[in-house]
């Protein structure tokens, strides 16, 4: 397997790890999964191609959804009353 899809495994076994902390312990590792994720997707798409990189995203869509929501809502609003 690829260097980059076994960094995507471990990602995802992190992310749950994280996920059964308690809520207060889940904001700094969590905000480094999400800010890793990008770098990630990036790597997958050069060694494996598009589609994996579609598979990764959907993962990382997938376990931050809440947290990805509550931030479009917020710049929604701060955007939306500045205009």
């Amino acid at each position: 397997m690829p260097l980059s899809l076994t960094l995507a495994s471990v990602w995802i076994i992190a992310a749950a790890v994280v996920a059964m902390l308690p809520m207060r312990w889940q904001y700094v590792p969590g905000i480094a999964l999400l800010v890793l994720a990008i770098p990630l997707m990036v790597m997958v798409g050069r060694e494996v191609g598009w589609i994996w990189v579609a598979v990764v995203l959907f993962a990382v869509l997938s376990m931050y959804r809440n947290p990805l929501i509550a931030l479009l809502r917020y710049l929604r609003r701060r955007l939306g009353g500045a205009a």
